[in-house]
């Protein structure tokens, strides 16, 4: 018994080395820093107009339309179909920016990676439900820190690749999709789940367990000659706890559980400051991802990429750096963000305000190299500290 308790509060290594492994070949794309020049070059001839008005706008909506599907399916599903799922759409993407032309492929590309996109939620939420929780804080540290590493590795390679080995963007797409099917086949190795937040929860997990563990004791105080038998039930007993769960109606479960997920969301959300903070949260989130979305644009129409030179990698790695550099930071500053984290939230707000100005105002690449950087910094500080606020809100609630 005792060499059974320790292997099973070891068995975090294994899932958390696969899942991180996961994130990393994911979030290693060398090539994402340059999509809209290797879409308005010579690859897919595409005119800017046309990246503008009818290839991004596809992400943006798909990405909309399938979060909270995607969401309650991942949870239905027990998170690893979805990140084999996510897998799967990585895949498709890349070989259709690799191999396909025209405005209708590059639409689809979009749609895809918009499942990507939507799919990432089984990435942070798959660790929760294999380890126990004595190692969430040490596990959500290697999840987020692996695919900051990751995400910078791929810019600095890219931006090598670009500047010194004169690499074309075909190629570095190429080792993007090599990338992507390492991080589809690791989550083949991924342990099925057999729990998750809302429609497997715990308690039926611990019923099920405790119900083992008695019949493993009666099974130690049985002959051998019994316990080749039990998996016979006698005419006399009634049906076993598995069988009468698996003979309740699906849609009442399904029913009862979204019920209890709106009773939750009135109960956390009665809050006004909590309000505040996730309206912020889901308002600044949009207008961060529609950043990321057209900044390549605007770099391209400040700077061509035909006749300059590009550091669209080497931007993107100084934004990942200083992003995680400022987020470390927040976790180990002693102020209490409850008391003035609002006004955190106006004062760089206004930072973040100010870069977008100065990025659309502007007519120098480097200026506006530099107000993405702050932009970025500013945002994902403040996402850190809507985490901390929300995080202890949400538990006082």
């Amino acid at each position: 018994m005792d060499c059974w308790k320790q292997e099973e509060s070891n068995t975090w290594t294994f899932p958390t080395l696969i899942i991180c492994l996961c994130g990393f070949f994911s979030m290693l794309k060398p090539s994402e820093p340059f999509l809209t020049p290797y879409l308005t070059g010579p690859d897919k001839n595409l005119t800017t107009d046309e990246v503008t008005n009818q290839v991004f706008p596809v992400w943006t909506y798909s990405y909309l339309a399938l979060l909270l599907p995607v969401f309650l399916i991942t949870d239905y599903v027990r998170y690893k179909p979805v990140l084999l799922l996510q897998g799967i759409s990585f895949i498709v993407t890349w070989l259709l920016l690799l191999f396909a032309r025209g405005v209708v492929a590059m639409q689809m590309v979009e749609f895809f990676y918009g499942m990507v996109t939507a799919a990432e939620v089984a990435y942070y939420a798959y660790i929760y439900s294999v380890v126990s929780t004595d190692h969430y804080q040490r596990v959500t540290s290697y999840c987020r820190s692996i695919t900051l590493v990751a995400a910078t590795t791929g810019a600095v390679l890219g931006q090598l690749l670009v500047s010194l080995a004169d690499a074309s963007y075909f190629h570095l797409n190429a080792i993007t999709l090599a990338s992507v099917s390492l991080a589809f086949l690791c989550s083949f190795f991924l342990p099925m789940p057999q729990k998750s937040m809302f429609f497997h929860r715990r308690e039926s997990s611990e019923t099920l367990s405790r119900t083992d563990k008695t019949g493993a004791t009666i099974s130690c105080n049985t002959p051998p000659s019994c316990q080749e038998d039990k998996s016979s039930p006698s005419p006399d007993m009634g049906p076993a706890p598995e069988q009468q769960a698996g003979n309740a109606k699906p849609q009442h479960h399904v029913l009862r559980v979204l019920v209890q997920l709106s009773k939750d969301l009135r109960d956390c959300y009665s809050s006004r400051k909590l309000l505040h903070w996730s309206l912020w949260w889901a308002l600044a989130t949009a207008g961060f991802n529609q950043v990321l979305n057209y900044i390549q644009v605007l770099w391209d129409f400040r700077a061509p990429s035909h006749s300059s030179a590009v550091y669209n990698g080497a931007v993107e790695a100084i934004a990942t750096f200083l992003s995680s550099v400022t987020s470390f930071i927040v976790q180990y500053v002693k102020i209490n963000w409850d008391l003035f984290g609002e006004l955190a939230l106006g004062i760089f707000s206004t930072i973040d305000a100010v870069s977008l100005l100065l990025m659309h105002f502007t007519t120098n690449i480097w200026a506006c190299y530099a107000g993405y950087l702050i932009f970025k910094a500013c945002y994902m500080l403040l996402i850190t500290i809507a985490t901390l606020t929300l995080g202890s809100r949400s538990q006082s609630t």
